[in-house]
């Protein structure tokens, strides 16, 4: 028995409802912005609000809403529990945030901060690691649009992933970071409204009791906790959560953008309110044994679970809840690796000499390259999306000790940190295809912790907190 699916012309409409609504916020909030400070990082000055509500709607990815549902189908209560753990690296950021707005005050972005405390092999290193976990994160958010809108309506998989990219590039080149946080606040609140209508509607139709019946009889395993693998995710998660949002240019820049003395509790706040949500859209996930829904891709058993519980206004309604999720990642991804890519590559490489609107007018055109890259690559449905997001554990889980140990201790020197990303990465990525994508971030992590640790013990010299009050943004 399949869900419940959306007529392609119903489908369409809610298309260009969402693209008109978002372009014309973007375009209206995109009139205030007058320097690179305003595009980029919406005059840092982000209040308590709308910072929460924009890192917590940043987080609730494709991750959150499709993957972890399918997670939980493959791991069971482990999956659930191990996707909740993400929220650790908002919580654990949020003294970082603070630490960051303090050390540098006029920085702009995460590149920013590895090249003035490390030099330019750990900053090189860095920016690869970086721009892989970018294109992969965007890739899997285009996927996610076609994946979502072929399960729920009659609509192609290329028609989705073609119309997500569209709306969220026109509305980010429109009003940068301004837009992103102010659709954010809208959509966060949509996503948990969203979240608690169908958890209690599964409850309410598919009791406890019953799931838990239908589990033991016919997938067991589900029920498992000395499930091995699904023990060895739940600890990969944590790590590879916190190696995304320690190492991304999307935190950073929010770290920037907000006003003095918000960032630590708008991080914890966000944290916090979005821990139980993958447990949530987890729980949904089990009830398609109940209900007998069969999904075409295991990523997709979430949204066809919730279409099916709620019907045919219920189909629309979480094709609603979940493309907000998905541009609420996507529209801060692009406008963050755009900045990194202005900052970083065109400004450190090569123009040095340019000026903010020169910078401006490079970001707003990266933003649409981006778009187009993200669009070519997605064209073929390379993977699940577990399985694509989880092969950049690897590389992020790596930049966790050089950036803790970097703001906090001033022993570590570059060659330490660059030796231990690379080393870490390499180690992360054997273990991926060795034994499986569930210890990619594990092994990552503690190859760079290791290497960390013999850098801090042969150290002889001890850093500057000062050279990072002006950020540097060219070369030496």
């Amino acid at each position: 028995m399949q869900a419940v699916q959306i007529d392609s012309t119903s489908a369409l409409l809610i298309l260009c409802a969402f693209g008109v609504a978002w372009l014309a916020w973007g375009w209206y909030l995109g009139r205030k912005n007058k320097t690179l400070d305003d595009f980029a990082l919406a005059g840092r000055n982000v209040g308590f609000a709308l910072a929460t509500a924009t890192a917590m709607a940043t987080w609730i990815t494709s991750n959150t809403t499709l993957v972890a549902p399918q997670l939980t189908l493959q791991f069971g209560v482990w999956g659930m529990l191990g996707y909740s753990m993400a929220a650790l690296g908002l919580l654990l950021f949020a003294p970082l945030a603070e630490r960051i707005r303090k050390l540098m005050p006029h920085g702009f972005t995460s590149g920013d901060f590895i090249l003035a405390r490390y030099g330019r092999a750990a900053w090189a290193v860095f920016i690869i690691i970086s721009l892989c976990y970018a294109l992969g994160w965007l890739v899997s958010l285009s996927m996610a649009g076609g994946l979502l809108l072929s399960a729920l309506s009659d609509l192609s998989y290329l028609t989705g992933m073609t119309a997500i990219l569209l709306i969220c590039v026109g509305y980010t080149l429109m009003g940068g970071l301004r837009a992103v946080i102010a659709t954010d606040f809208v959509q966060s609140i949509v996503i948990i409204i969203g979240v608690v209508v169908i958890a209690v509607v599964c409850i309410n139709t598919v009791s406890f009791e019953t799931l838990h019946t239908e589990l033991s009889a016919r997938q067991p395993e589900l029920l498992n906790l000395l499930f091995p693998a699904a023990i060895m995710f739940f600890f990969n998660n944590v790590f590879f959560g916190i190696g995304e949002i320690f190492h991304s240019n999307v935190w950073w820049s929010r770290a920037f953008a907000f006003a003095p003395g918000i960032g630590r509790r708008s991080y914890f706040t966000a944290g916090l309110l979005w821990l139980p949500i993958p447990i949530v859209t987890g729980f949904v996930a089990l009830a398609a044994v109940t209900l007998g829904v069969v999904p075409p891709s295991p990523d997709m058993v979430g949204p066809m679970v919730a279409a099916k519980l709620l019907g045919d206004i219920g189909a629309v309604f979480v094709f609603i809840v979940v493309f907000s999720a998905l541009a609420s990642s996507m529209d801060s991804l692009l406008a963050a690796t755009s900045d990194l890519l202005t900052q970083d590559v065109f400004r450190k490489l090569l123009r040095p000499d340019s000026d903010d609107m020169s910078l401006l007018k490079a970001s707003k055109v990266i933003i649409v390259l981006l778009g187009l890259a993200t669009w070519l690559i997605s064209l073929p449905k390379l993977a699940t999306l577990g399985a694509l997001l989880n092969f950049t554990g690897a590389f992020v889980a790596s930049t966790i000790w050089p950036i803790v140990y970097g703001i906090f201790d001033r022993r570590l020197t570059g060659k330490w940190a660059a030796l231990a990303m690379t080393l870490g990465t390499v180690s992360g990525l054997c273990g991926y295809f060795l034994v499986g994508f569930y210890v990619a971030a594990i092994v990552s992590c503690s190859v760079s912790l290791l290497v960390c640790r013999v850098g801090l013990a042969r150290a002889t010299t001890l850093f500057d907190w000062q050279q990072l009050q002006e950020a540097p943004r060219v070369l030496k």
